[in-house]
């Protein structure tokens, strides 16, 4: 018994059609928009940005965006229903 199992349940047709659609992306742009992210986190630190806010908000966009690549990567081996 693995620990992911297939459901009975089925996707809806917007689920379809959005994961048809982020299965054309390439996995490598989820990766680099990160490490974008995260480059121009540093650069605003480094610029000394007096409260620091934009640096923080831009940096946090590191994990969402690997999160979708590995969403992207999961659908592209394992299809929809």
């Amino acid at each position: 018994m693995g620990i992911l199992k297939r459901s009975n349940r089925k996707e809806g047709k917007r689920a379809k059609m959005i994961e048809n659609e982020t299965a054309k992306i390439p996995s490598d742009i989820y990766l680099w928009a990160a490490l974008g992210s995260m480059g121009i986190s540093l650069t605003l630190k480094l610029m000394k940005d007096p409260e620091d806010e934009t640096a923080l908000f831009v940096g946090q966009w590191a994990a969402p965006f690997l999160l979708l690549g590995l969403y992207n990567k999961i659908v592209k081996l394992e299809g929809n229903d």
